[in-house]
């Protein structure tokens, strides 16, 4: 028996504890018993998808359209002695013309890492379905199809009943499904038809008829054996002695008539599949289009060739020394005592005052599973035995008891439920010396810890009151092999402790020091950190989350320069450099992260300039610019210019170099171009551009009709969206009249002859782009 010890002082706290370790029903291996009518379930016991715990039955689903539900045991067990399992399923409640789907229970591999069930609808939860993958590695699914697609291979599936259509329903059916993993196996097995006659045609013997189901709307749970539509299942998988794989025996109870319950063989065969080392055990249920409620309970799960296995035979235990005031750990290992069965180990420990009080646990199976945790602890007058995990326990001896002797009974139970007959142990209280003290040379402990840095040696020394036969040094809980003086070196981060042991072999044990390194923020800068003005410093940190003054320091080298903190933020020269961080109350730095900086040389210079297109027009001086007016932008700014960007101050935008722009109205608008270089430095210049007319009218002071040019009367404007010219003589008779925008004038005749020369007088009404009303009046000459 190997035996470690862990201090730790005795409160009443304990005894609370453990009190309420009555209450909790674990799991400690085979044979498993899930009733499934408790609050709770064991803590092995994995739901997914609907499924419920809900009046005293598991619910895998309700008589909902679309419901999936799964449960599986998270305990493996070893395969080479087989398996047993009974459990009741309750299948009513459906709505609508069919009862659907059903639900299957299926064995997988027991070393599986993830599960995950199978498709459902059709498939109950086992075979793949369209794309949806088949149950992890699968060993055997059996489905209770009450809908009919399990033994068909419709939705992927491989294998159907014989002399039907691949997707043909078969409902009222019992289907084996074989072997599978993704979307490779699952094959077709048998099938039995409950509710057909003959067993040539798929069914059973004539009288063994019934349903899958119990019932369908508003139909109820059947509990009682001796009412029609209860059903309880039996399987057997028992090892096949001439070859591989396992005997297949399913059996039901089931009761279609008030007070005959009825045992029926569904199958009596073999199952030549090769069984993984060890298998899990789980269920699942589906509904689709049609639905029905699908329940269990009372679920027993345990070895089926009971035969083979044999009681574990355990040792007794003399003058186990102990220590007063403290936990004292001991281990029962397997190779201590005689597991006869393959593949064994030690799963459950009990405690007894006598011998007389071991308890006959091979009558009640489920009894042996659940380790009676009323006997996983003892409470005696000496202290307190409880039992761990596998073969260990604890004595906690209560003060006041060194040199006497306390003698108490144990069993050890295997993973196959097997329990040996009992043993005695034999407790030795001693004295337990006061604790050592624990110091680190150079170091000043502060609440428990000290700060170190990676690959920094510390030489921790252990002093105390008494004469000490042997040390042993702990890092994070775990024996440090070898070291065996009162001073401790190593460079090694975690808590650290000391068990001095006194000549009578009790541990005095230290405070534990935890020795703490370092924890570096990420640092993770730009690819490039620029600087956009010559001369000035950049900010390599700026944007950088994990930046924090105030709790680390920083430094900065290359180039000739060493910046520590603050000063980092004065860097105004180009070049790659090495940054580290540490927090402020370590004294190592962290490794380096590099940092390429770039700062202008020369900044970036901006200019552009306008005119209204095809003239030089820029402003009033040069007759004003109209809202119709395109403007033309020239940029004439730094060739080192990569992206241009105009705002026009009217909420247009260009990214043109040199775009074309009409403002469309009056007004002064403010003309912003903002340049980028490579680098993306920026630099934006802002112009004002006035636009102060609208419109624009000439008039001639008069014209010749008989020459070439000039021979007609016309004012030139611009800016006028309409126009009227009229012609009077000086009796003021109107003699031309026309609206037409941009017409020929006046010609100088009167129905088609010229008038005498003199002078004459016009008036012209117009309206401008932006809607003010014109109106001018004055005197021309006509000249002969």
């Amino acid at each position: 028996m190997c035996r470690r010890m862990n201090f730790k002082f005795f409160v009443a706290g304990l005894l609370i504890f453990l009190n309420f370790l009555v209450g909790v029903k674990a799991q400690t291996g085979f044979p498993y018993c899930e009733s499934f009518q408790t609050p709770g379930t064991q803590s092995k016991t994995i739901f997914g998808g609907n499924a419920s715990l809900t009046g005293g039955v598991l619910r895998l689903t309700s008589n909902l359209n679309d419901q999936v539900g799964y449960v599986y045991i998270d305990v493996p067990f070893p395969s080479i002695y087989g398996i047993k399992s009974e459990f009741e399923y309750f299948s009513y409640g459906g709505t609508g013309q069919f009862l659907a789907d059903g639900l299957t229970i299926f064995l997988f591999d027991g070393d599986t890492q993830n599960f995950s069930p199978g498709g459902f609808g059709g498939s109950l939860g086992y075979a793949p379905r369209n794309n949806e993958s088949g149950l992890s590695n699968a060993y055997i699914g059996i489905g209770f199809d009450e809908f009919g697609n399990f033994g068909n291979s419709g939705e992927g599936r491989i294998g159907r009943f014989s002399n039907i259509q691949p997707e043909e329903r078969v409902p009222d059916a019992i289907v084996v499904r074989g072997p599978g993993n993704g979307f490779q196996g699952y094959q077709f097995i048998v099938g039995r038809k409950t509710n057909t006659t003959g067993t040539n045609n798929d069914g059973l013997n004539p009288g063994a008829q019934f349903p899958i189901s119990s019932g369908g709307s508003g139909t109820t749970r059947v509990t009682d054996p001796n009412q029609p539509g209860y059903r309880k299942v039996f399987l057997e998988l028992e090892p096949n002695p001439n070859g591989v794989g396992f005997f297949l025996t399913l059996r039901m109870m089931v009761t279609t008539q008030p007070n005959q319950p009825r045992m029926v063989t569904i199958f009596d065969r073999p199952y030549d599949f090769p069984a993984p080392k060890n298998l899990k055990i789980g269920f699942a249920a589906s509904t689709g289009g049609f639905t029905n409620f699908h329940e269990i309970r009372n679920l027993q799960v345990e070895v089926s060739n009971d035969d083979a296995l044999e009681n574990p035979i355990g040792i007794d235990f003399e003058d186990v020394a102990t220590c007063e005031g403290q936990e004292n750990q001991f281990f029962i290992l397997d190779q201590d005592v005689v597991l006869p069965n393959a593949d064994s180990e030690i799963r459950c420990l009990q405690f007894y005052s006598t011998r007389e009080e071991i308890q006959a646990q091979a009558d009640d199976i489920c009894t042996q599973a659940r380790c009676l945790e009323q006997n996983r602890y003892l409470v005696l007058s000496e202290g307190i035995l409880e039992a761990g995990e596998k073969g260990a326990y604890t004595f906690f001896p209560n003060e006041g008891f060194a040199g006497q002797e306390v003698t108490v009974f144990y069993t050890i139970g295997d993973n196959y439920g097997k329990a040996s007959e009992g043993n005695k142990i034999t407790l030795r209280i001693q004295e337990s010396p006061e604790p050592v003290s624990l110091e680190v040379i150079g170091k000043e402990v502060v609440e428990g810890s000290i700060n170190s840095c990676p690959g920094e040696s510390l030489t921790f020394i252990a002093s105390g009151n008494e004469d000490y036969t042997r040390y042993e040094w702990y890092l994070d809980g775990e024996l440090i092999v070898n070291e065996t003086s009162d001073q401790l070196i190593i460079s090694n981060e975690g808590m650290v402790e000391v068990w001095a042991y006194n000549r009578n072999n009790c541990p005095a044990k230290s405070d534990p020091i935890e020795v703490v390194y370092p924890e570096y923020p990420e640092l993770i800068f730009d690819e490039l950190v620029v600087g956009c003005v010559p001369g000035e410093p950049v900010n390599i940190f700026e944007g950088i989350s994990s930046y924090d003054p105030e709790s680390f320091d920083y430094l900065l080298t290359g180039n000739g320069l060493e910046l520590e903190n603050e000063e980092i933020l004065t860097l105004n020269q180009s070049g790659t450099y090495e940054v580290f961080v540490k927090p402020k109350e370590f004294d190592c730095y962290s490794g380096s992260n590099q940092v390429e900086v770039f700062i202008q040389e020369e900044e970036l210079l901006i200019g552009y300039d306008f005119v209204v297109q095809g003239t030089d027009i820029r402003g009033d001086a040069e007759g004003g610019i109209f809202p119709d007016d395109p403007i033309q932008f020239t940029d004439m700014s730094d060739t080192r210019t990569i992206r241009w960007s105009w705002d026009f101050g009217d909420g247009e935008t260009s990214q043109n170099r040199d775009p074309v722009h009409v403002f469309g109205k009056k007004g002064e608008f403010e003309v912003t171009l903002t340049l980028t270089d490579r680098f993306g430095c920026q630099k934006s210049l802002t112009k004002v551009i006035s636009i102060t007319k609208s419109y624009r009218v000439m008039f001639p002071t008069g014209f010749t009709p008989g020459l070439e040019e000039n021979k007609t009367y016309t004012p030139k404007y611009k800016g006028l969206v309409s126009a009227e010219l009229l012609i009077f003589n000086l009796w003021g008779d109107l003699i031309f009249q026309s609206n037409e925008l941009n017409g020929a004038g006046w010609d100088g005749t009167i129905e088609g002859k010229l008038v005498d020369a003199g002078t004459y007088i016009y008036r012209f009404n117009g309206a401008s782009t932006d809607g003010e009303q014109v109106k001018e009046s004055g005197k021309f000459k006509l000249i002969r």
